[in-house]
């Protein structure tokens, strides 16, 4: 295959899997709707579920050496991606930690948080 080709269909493996998380996701907050009101439950489980679903394929992709493959692409960065960014976050971050990177991890954590929130205000009212 071409790569052109082999990239065109990389992106409707991770756009099937995004759709499906996404969905995925839309669907948990619809669920969890009447669920304590003014805390964000339903983010905060799709985030931690997230999070432990995207390390068990991890690790399951690294020890089988299939990281690269479609199955890899269409669950990890397409579905994992598409119900919680937060999940890939937290796997970058942790192997910044596990490669010896304190401060790049500190910083990366300090700064997508810190930031994060600040570019969302500033989105905010720049429209108000």
């Amino acid at each position: 295959m071409s790569m052109v080709t082999d990239m065109i269909k990389n992106l409707l493996v991770v756009g099937a899997g995004s759709f499906l998380g996404g969905a995925a996701r839309y669907l948990i907050s619809l669920a969890m709707k009447g669920v304590g009101k003014g805390f964000p439950w339903a983010t905060l489980a799709v985030n931690l579920a997230g999070c432990f679903l995207i390390g068990l394929l991890w690790g399951l992709f690294s020890k089988n050496g299939t990281e690269g493959g479609n199955w890899a692409l269409f669950l990890t960065v397409g579905l994992c991606g598409g119900f919680t960014t937060f999940s890939t976050f937290s796997k970058e971050a942790l192997i910044m930690l596990q490669g010896g990177h304190v401060w790049g991890f500190a910083g990366y954590v300090a700064v997508s948080v810190v930031a994060g929130i600040a570019l969302v205000a500033l989105g905010f009212f720049l429209v108000r």
